[in-house]
């Protein structure tokens, strides 16, 4: 009986061996594999080649091979916050041996607390986080690695999908995570407010230092059009600093957005003052001498 290897692995080209034998005998697919019609990445699994490339293709074969679990930055790629390249990580308990193969990356954990996005089971959000933060930052990693989980992490406080009290939960069950510090003072930051790595310099190297007072950070404000938020506003003096990063407020459609959004603060008795990317980055002393300065007149101002 003759059969089609694309047909009976299906829309996403991979299956196990095991679950192929009650279809097509074991001779057949070794038939195939030796012909190149199948490929077979790993022990017990095959794939069509040109659904090899897919990294939904390898990343299901890595599970298939392993009974893992995606974790680390092939959690992140299909949690939508890192991009879905390179070597497939995933996560088995400590008691099973590391199977290894090119592009495959296997960690062996004391426990792996999973979700599932479709026919993929997934580290927990936290747990993936966490995990990818320590790679990045372990001997095995790279810098490109590190701006891809700072990101990470950045967005999914932004976009409230988790709180970082739960980064900091899943942070304490990895005291000797690589980067560590470095990720503490992360989540510090965006559980003040910071929403951008371009908001985080602005905090750390203007709206800081000596007589800056205290900012509140996204602070809300209700206007005509809606409510909006400041990047760091000092309301008693009703003084908003906005940072304007680079691909944000590029465009004309943005400026002009901006300038409505200032208009409408000012007929409320806000000040603003607006930076763009380039100032926050070559004049931070600048920036923030200018910030002191309108402190000082509008406190003048009110004291009258």
């Amino acid at each position: 009986m003759s059969h089609d290897p694309a047909a009976l692995l299906g829309p996403d080209g991979v299956a196990r061996t095991s679950d192929l034998v009650n279809r097509v005998d074991r001779h057949t697919i070794s038939s195939w594999v030796a012909r190149g019609r199948l490929l077979r990445p790993f022990p017990g699994v095959v794939v069509l080649p040109d659904a090899w490339p897919d990294w939904h293709c390898r990343a299901l074969a890595a599970v298939f091979a392993t009974d893992g679990v995606l974790s680390h930055g092939s959690a992140l790629g299909l949690w939508r916050l890192a991009p879905r390249e390179g070597a497939i990580h995933v996560s088995v308990p400590a008691s099973r041996r590391a199977l290894r193969r090119r592009g495959l990356v296997v960690h062996r954990v004391t426990e792996v607390p999973a979700d599932r996005l479709g026919r993929l089971p997934v580290t927990l959000l936290p747990r993936s986080l966490v995990d990818a933060w320590g790679w990045a930052h372990s001997a095995r990693g790279s810098g490109r690695a590190v701006e891809t989980v700072r990101g990470a992490v950045i967005e999914v406080a932004r976009d409230r999908r988790l709180q970082p009290s739960a980064l900091l939960l899943e942070l304490s069950r990895q005291p000797a995570l690589p980067g560590r510090r470095a990720l503490v003072e992360l989540i510090d930051l965006v559980a003040q407010g910071c929403e951008s790595e371009l908001e985080i310099w602005g905090v750390q190297r203007v709206l800081r230092g000596p007589g800056m007072p205290m900012f509140r950070q996204q602070h809300p404000v209700r206007l005509p059009f809606g409510e909006v938020r400041l990047d760091a506003a000092i309301p008693e003096l009703k003084i908003a600093v906005e940072m304007d990063g680079a691909a944000f407020h590029g465009s004309s459609e943005a400026r002009e957005r901006d300038l409505m959004r200032d208009a409408a603060l000012a007929a409320r008795g806000w000040v603003v003052l607006r930076f763009s990317y380039r100032r926050l980055r070559r004049d931070p002393e600048g920036c923030r001498r200018e910030i002191l300065s309108v402190i000082r007149e509008r406190s003048a101002l009110l004291l009258r």
